[in-house]
């Protein structure tokens, strides 16, 4: 189910020049955000709890999940190389699975890693804020990776789409409307977070065993789907 070759490609177009870029500029906000706030605010678990939740994982973890998502599969799709890598001898689910772990990784790496860091800058680790937000950023990626990952494979218009579930559905609807917040994979991260930070520093809408449930099924699915998508592609001359 997993394919070197096919990860190393997936590394390489993620981790080039501009993209890299990109994806290093939330990360370098959010810590620096962090020691602005320790300096103005002093080490305050409510504070860093708002810092990591506002920004760490509703909107730095989600963007960066867009871009290592449907930059995992998108562009090949796009430009019509995914047709050279279709027709090696690789089942077309180890291809998305195989760019699926190459998501993940990116995104934990991108989103997980700098949310620790700014979490310890912040408060030290007081009341396990910042393991809370970190594992949240670490289920968060899964999920977000696998979801993007499928409409970088059936749409062309990928991350349009991700950034409207990013940022109208899960920061505007779920700030406004009770009932979308269930549908939202940061609601979900937030569960798990809940259960390992100080009480009443993190707070979701949904319960753990919801959103452990819609995690998995929402990451096994999207991935079971985007391999049939990808399985119904056609290379010139195929029958």
């Amino acid at each position: 189910m997993y394919d070197p070759t096919v990860a190393r490609l997936t590394y390489r177009a993620l981790l080039g020049r501009r993209r890299a870029a990109i994806l290093f500029v939330l990360p370098v906000l959010l810590v620096a955000i962090a020691v602005a706030v320790r300096a103005f605010a002093g080490a305050d678990d409510s504070v860093a709890s708002g810092v990591l939740g506002g920004f760490a994982i509703a909107t730095m973890v989600p963007l960066i999940g867009v871009i290592a998502g449907t930059g995992a599969i998108g562009p090949e799709i796009d430009d019509g190389s995914i047709v050279y890598l279709l027709a090696k001898p690789v089942k077309r689910p180890t291809i998305i699975f195989t760019k699926l772990i190459v998501a993940v990784a990116v995104t934990m790496l991108f989103s997980a890693v700098p949310t620790l860091v700014a979490g310890l800058i912040l408060n030290g680790n007081g009341g396990q804020v910042a393991v809370a937000y970190t594992i949240a950023a670490l289920v968060a990626s899964i999920a977000y990776s696998a979801l993007f990952l499928l409409l970088g494979t059936v749409s062309r218009h990928a991350v349009v789409f991700g950034l409207v579930y990013a940022l109208v559905w899960e920061a505007l609807f779920g700030s406004l409307v009770p009932g979308a917040r269930t549908l939202s994979v940061q609601q979900w991260s937030l569960s798990v977070a809940e259960k390992v930070a100080g009480e009443g520093l993190v707070t979701s809408d949904v319960g753990l065993p919801l959103a452990t449930v819609l995690l998995v099924g929402v990451t096994i699915v999207a991935t079971w789907y985007a391999g049939q998508k990808l399985r119904a592609l056609k290379l010139a001359g195929e029958e």
